[in-house]
């Protein structure tokens, strides 16, 4: 059976191996992906897209309002929290006519 000071020692030089497989993998993929961008020309907007984060792909815009508070013409499209201006009142009295 082993002792804590070896067990310690073949994690420290398992993790030394994992850092320089992986320092030698990372650089052959750069260099793979270099020589690929170089061979068709490719820039980082042909690459990478253009949003940030996981809604990139997605187009957003606004919503059209859905409701309205006749006193001060303020609109709230129904999504996300209620206005303060509509709390505790009936949403269906503030609903746009389409």
């Amino acid at each position: 059976m082993s002792s804590l000071k070896d067990l310690l020692l073949q994690i420290e030089t398992l993790q030394n191996q994992v850092t320089e497989v992986r320092q030698r993998e990372v650089g052959e993929a750069i260099a793979k992906v270099r020589a690929i961008v170089a061979e068709y020309q490719l820039t980082a907007n042909d690459v990478f897209s253009s949003g940030k984060g996981k809604s990139a792909g997605k187009k957003t815009g606004t919503v059209a309002p859905k409701y309205r508070d006749p006193v001060t013409g303020k609109t709230w499209s129904g999504r996300g929290l209620a206005p303060k201006w509509l709390a505790g009142k009936n949403k269906a009295e503030y609903l746009i006519a389409v």
